[in-house]
């Protein structure tokens, strides 16, 4: 499918006012799908919710009893623009939706993908599984502080912390945290030799690092233009931060404690082998909603 006009240019909202919401919804909704957006009705509708300050539910209902189309539209008009030419929806909105959290987003951080909530979900149930009154659990490479944070706010009892190194990713982090969590521990510290003071106390250790291996070039633009370099590329087979995590949990969790990293599809098995070399024990790969490979588990000897 031609995701273009012939002159290269995607279309645009134009100058003609629709006369209602569902209009004004739809005419955005071609101007992004003519510019290869995955889910341009979605976006449409996301994007006027943010411009106009209702909730999904509020605009669909508005545009089925047929409402007018509001009297001012340049600000939306500009959002699709930007959007057509892909830059990421929460770039846009300023929000990426995680598990039951907003989190605030924007240029220089890492978009947390839909795909990290089952990672979350393994840390999650692995530090509910442990025993002690108040479990300590690690995040390093915290990016938006996405894994971080849904530890801490769905098991309240556990001591997080959470380590980010790059500038622009830790100062959304730190606003992440103060509006999120404020009793979580962020710390701007290189993850490879973060938090010594926890050396053999961690019961889970999450990471979603960089695992793009230094010659793929990711296909979506939003990806390639717009996430930072620093989250993506791990070396030549992607796996270089992989390695120093390796070394890092097992300095820093207790033995028996669990190992979470999120990676790509095709990453389990040598993942699961070096961890095994590396005298991690119980090594297992576990698939997303989409059957993707997605995380590997280890535990600590």
């Amino acid at each position: 499918m031609n995701t273009e006009r012939e002159s290269g240019a995607p279309a645009s909202l134009g100058d003609r006012k629709p006369a209602s919401l569902s209009d004004l919804l739809r005419d955005a909704a071609v101007t992004l799908a003519s510019a290869g957006v995955p889910t341009p009705d979605v976006d449409a509708e996301l994007l006027a919710a943010h411009v106009f300050g209702l909730s999904r539910g509020e605009l669909a209902a508005a545009a089925l009893r047929g409402a007018d189309a509001p009297a001012e539209t340049a600000g939306f008009a500009d959002l699709v623009a930007r959007r057509a030419a892909r830059e990421p929806l929460q770039h846009l909105t300023g929000l990426a939706p995680f598990r039951h959290l907003e989190l605030r987003v924007g240029p220089g951080v890492f978009v947390p993908r839909p795909e990290t909530e089952m990672v979350a979900q393994l840390a999650i149930d692995a530090l509910r599984a442990v025993p002690d009154a108040e479990p300590v659990a690690v995040d390093l490479g915290t990016g938006s502080g996405a894994l971080a944070l849904a530890m801490a706010t769905e098991v309240p009892n556990a001591r997080v912390h959470a380590a980010e190194n790059a500038v622009d990713a830790f100062i959304w982090a730190k606003e992440n945290f103060a509006a999120l969590a404020p009793a979580a521990h962020l710390a701007f510290i290189d993850l490879a030799s973060a938090f010594p003071e926890l050396d053999g106390q961690v019961a889970v250790l999450v990471s979603n690092p960089p695992y793009v291996p230094d010659a793929a070039i990711p296909r979506e633009p939003e990806v390639r233009h717009w996430d930072p370099p620093s989250a993506l590329y791990g070396g030549e087979d992607g796996l270089d931060v992989v390695r120093t995590l390796s070394d890092v949990g097992l300095r820093l969790l207790r033995p028996g404690g669990t190992l979470v990293l999120e990676h790509g599809e095709w990453q389990g098995a040598p993942i699961r082998g070096l961890l095994t070399a590396a005298g991690w024990r119980a090594a297992a790969t576990h698939p997303d909603l989409t059957l993707r490979d997605r995380a590997t588990t280890a535990l600590r000897p």
